[in-house]
């Protein structure tokens, strides 16, 4: 994959580092918006984020997370084929967060939510990037059964 801004290719195991590191962080939050749910919601949605509801909301959305990055964490044990589905279904994830979080932009906090949209937007960015900088499977009927790197 070619670097955006440079000459150079990029290493075969940066995007499986960045595809842990994203799933680690991953399940940071998502550990602690079970844990301490109002922590993570009051930047996003201020006051509101004590409320029972938003409480409730929180820690749900840290289910997906942890899921998504316990997923591609197991996943990237096994093949970077196996884990590419994982991070781009985790970059989705992001992606309708940024949306809905532009949806609501008015009415959310004046001082955090721009570091809201500017996480979620990034998410999305370095997990699509991310998931198509992953390996991709070996197909025999696309390459007539020769590796698409093997000499010829």
């Amino acid at each position: 994959m070619v670097c955006a801004g440079t000459v150079g290719v990029m290493s075969p195991t940066v995007p499986r580092r960045v595809a842990q590191f994203v799933a680690l962080g991953r399940i940071g939050i998502g550990c602690t918006a079970l844990v301490a749910p109002t922590l993570m919601t009051r930047p996003w949605i201020g006051d509101g984020a004590a409320s029972p509801d938003a409480r409730l909301l929180a820690r749900t959305m840290g289910g997906r997370d942890l899921a998504l990055g316990i997923g591609t964490l197991r996943a990237l044990e096994i093949d970077d084929a196996e884990a590419r589905p994982w991070v781009a279904l985790a970059g989705m994830a992001d992606a309708v967060d940024a949306a809905v979080t532009i949806l609501a932009f008015r009415r959310l906090p004046p001082r955090t939510r721009w570091a809201v949209l500017a996480s979620t937007v990034g998410a999305a960015v370095v997990s699509f990037r991310v998931a198509v900088a992953l390996e991709p499977p070996f197909d025999p009927d696309r390459t007539g059964g020769v590796p698409a790197d093997a000499p010829r």
